[in-house]
C-alpha cells in the first residue's frame, strides 16, 4: 500500500485511528483506482494509574487528536488539498461519563483494570447469560461494558459515550453512539440493530446512558467554532461516522475475494472469525464463547477474541526493564530456528490481560500443564507465536462448524501480518494458505467508509474490498507439513 501523497485523485480525508497502545492522524487519499496513506501524526497511549485504578489518560488523548490534525490541515493546504471529513476508530467497550454540561466527570476507565470481575455475578443474576447471549450474541468476556456500568454509581445525570464517539462529541458537540462499537456493549440487540432497553431497565440503568445510534457513512456532525480554529480547518468540516470499532474498520479493508475467507486482525489482541449476514445465537455458540459485532453495511463479525502480540510487546518491555533490548528481527528468527513441538499457552487466558512481568507469567502457565519453559528470550517468543497460531487454528475450526460455513483461505491484517514467522505458524496448525496484509487494515477502512460517503468511491463491501486488493503488496504463506518458515509469493 502506498503510502506516499502521490496518485490518487478523488478526495482527501483524515483518519484518526487509536489503539491501546498508540494512535495516529493519517491522511488518505481514495478513489476507485486505490487508497494512499499518508501518517502526519504519531503519539503513544497506555494505561496509567489513576485515582484507584487503570485508566486512560483521555485529556492528553485529545490533546494529541488536535495536534495530528492541526498537522493534517497544514500538509494538506500545502499541497492545495481540502480536507472533506473526519473518521475516528480507537477499540471497543471502554467509556467516558459525560455530564449534562458536556464535562468529563472522570478519566475513563480501562478494560484492563480488574473493578469488573466482581460485577459479573451480580448482572447474570438480573440477566441469566443465556438471554444475554440470545439477544447481543456477545461474548463473555469480564470486561464488557454492561459489567463495567454494573459497578458505576451516580449515574444519574450523566451519559456513557464510548471512546470514539467521546472523541467526536469533543469534535463536534454531537453525541451518537456509532453502532459497531455499539454493538460490543452487551446493551445492543444483534437481530434488531438496536439498543436492548429491556436490559436497561433490567440493570437498572437509564434507557438513554447511550446517545442514539448512528451508522458509519453517516454524518456526526461538523467542527464546533473553537476547534475549526485550533486545528485550522473550516468550521464545515463533517466528522463522519467509520466502524469505529478499530476491528470492524480492519475487516472492511480484508481484501478477500468471496465469502469463504477466516480474518485474524492481529494486533494487541488478535480478533479471530468469519464475516456473516446474519449472527450465530445458538446455545453451542455462546458455550463456545464466540461473539456477534456488528459490522460495516450491517454485516456481522462472528470471532473470538483470542490473544495477541500484547504477550511479546509485554515481555519485551520486562525485557528492556532488565537491560536486554533483543531486536524484534533478530529476536523472531532465532525462534523460528527452533523446533516445532515446544510447550503452549492458553494465549487468551484471562490471566495475561493485566500488565506484569509476562516472561514469568508465561512460564509460570507452561508449568501448571506439566511442561517447562527456559527463561530464554527465544524460547518465549516461540512459545508465543505456536500458543497464537494453535488459537487460531481452534478459533477457526469452531467458527466454521457452529455457524456452517467453510473457510478457504485466511487473511492476516494488522500489525501481525509483517510477522512472518507468526504467519507461517498459522497456516501451518489451520492447513490453508495464509494471505497477509495489509497492515494499515484499520486506516483503510476508515478511509475507505468517509471517501464512500463523499462519493468520491462506491459500491459496497466487494468494491472496497477490490480497491484495498488491487494497490496492496500482500505476501503469501502456504502450509508446510514442517515447521519450517518461509514466504511463499
Amino acid at each position: 500500500m502506498s503510502t506516499s501523497s502521490n496518485g490518487v485523485d478523488g478526495g482527501v480525508f483524515a483518519a484518526v485511528d487509536i489503539g491501546a497502545s498508540s494512535g495516529r492522524v493519517i491522511l488518505g487519499r481514495a478513489s476507485g483506482s486505490g487508497v494512499s496513506l499518508q501518517t502526519v501524526h504519531r503519539f503513544p497511549n497506555g494505561v496509567v494509574e489513576h485515582d484507584g485504578g487503570l485508566r486512560w489518560d483521555f485529556d492528553a488523548l485529545f490533546t494529541e487528536v488536535l495536534a495530528g490534525l492541526r498537522t493534517a490541515a497544514t500538509v494538506a493546504s500545502a499541497q492545495g488539498e481540502t480536507i472533506a471529513s473526519i473518521g475516528i476508530d480507537t477499540w471497543a467497550v471502554d467509556y467516558g461519563l459525560v455530564n449534562k454540561a458536556g464535562e468529563l466527570v472522570a478519566q475513563p476507565f480501562s478494560y484492563r483494570d480488574d473493578r469488573s470481575r466482581a460485577a459479573v455475578a451480580p448482572v447474570h443474576a438480573k440477566l441469566d447469560p443465556s438471554r444475554l447471549y440470545q439477544t447481543s450474541g456477545l461474548q463473555f468476556l469480564q470486561f464488557n461494558t454492561i459489567y463495567q456500568l454494573a459497578t458505576e454509581r451516580g449515574l444519574d445525570g450523566l451519559q456513557a459515550l464510548l471512546i470514539p464517539d467521546l472523541i467526536a462529541f469533543r469534535l463536534t458537540g454531537v453525541r451518537r453512539t456509532e453502532a459497531t462499537n455499539a454493538s460490543t456493549t452487551g446493551l445492543f440487540d444483534a437481530v434488531a440493530g438496536e439498543w436492548a432497553t429491556e436490559f436497561f431497565t433490567a440493570l437498572g440503568l437509564r434507557k438513554d446512558l447511550f446517545p442514539p445510534l448512528i451508522q458509519p457513512g453517516e454524518t456526526v456532525g461538523t467542527l464546533l467554532p473553537e476547534i475549526a480554529a485550533q486545528v485550522g480547518l473550516p468550521q464545515v468540516t463533517k466528522v463522519v461516522a467509520v466502524g469505529s470499532h478499530d476491528t470492524a474498520s480492519a475487516v472492511a479493508a480484508v481484501p478477500a475475494q468471496g465469502e469463504n475467507f477466516a480474518y485474524i486482525s492481529s494486533g494487541t489482541w488478535s480478533l479471530v472469525g468469519l464475516e456473516l449476514k446474519h449472527p450465530v445465537l445458538t446455545e453451542a455458540s455462546r458455550e463456545a464463547n464466540f461473539t456477534n459485532e456488528r459490522g460495516v453495511d450491517g454485516t456481522t463479525r462472528y470471532l473470538r477474541n483470542v490473544g495477541g502480540l500484547w504477550l511479546l510487546s509485554e515481555c519485551q518491555r520486562t525485557w528492556a526493564a532488565e537491560g536486554f533490548k533483543p531486536d524484534l528481527t533478530a529476536l523472531l528468527a532465532a525462534a523460528a530456528a527452533l523446533p516445532a513441538g515446544g510447550p503452549q499457552i492458553n494465549a487468551d487466558d484471562p490471566y495475561f490481560i493485566a500488565p506484569d512481568n509476562m516472561p514469568e507469567r508465561i512460564r509460570a502457565a507452561v508449568r501448571r500443564t506439566g511442561d517447562v519453559l527456559s527463561s530464554d528470550p527465544a524460547a518465549i517468543t516461540r512459545c508465543i507465536m505456536d500458543s497464537l497460531a494453535a488459537g487460531y487454528a481452534r478459533t477457526i475450526t469452531a467458527a466454521e462448524r457452529l455457524a456452517g460455513r467453510s473457510v478457504d483461505v485466511v487473511h492476516v491484517v494488522g500489525g501481525g501480518s509483517q510477522n512472518a514467522l507468526l504467519c507461517q505458524l498459522t497456516a501451518n496448525a489451520t492447513g490453508r494458505p495464509v494471505v497477509a496484509g495489509p497492515v494499515e487494515a484499520t486506516a483503510l477502512g476508515n478511509v475507505l467508509v468517509q471517501a464512500r460517503a463523499a462519493g468520491a468511491v462506491a459500491g459496497g463491501l466487494a468494491e472496497l474490498r477490490r480497491i484495498v486488493a488491487t494497490g496492496t503488496s500482500l505476501d503469501r504463506y502456504q502450509p508446510l507439513v514442517a515447521a519450517r518458515q518461509g514466504c511463499v509469493n
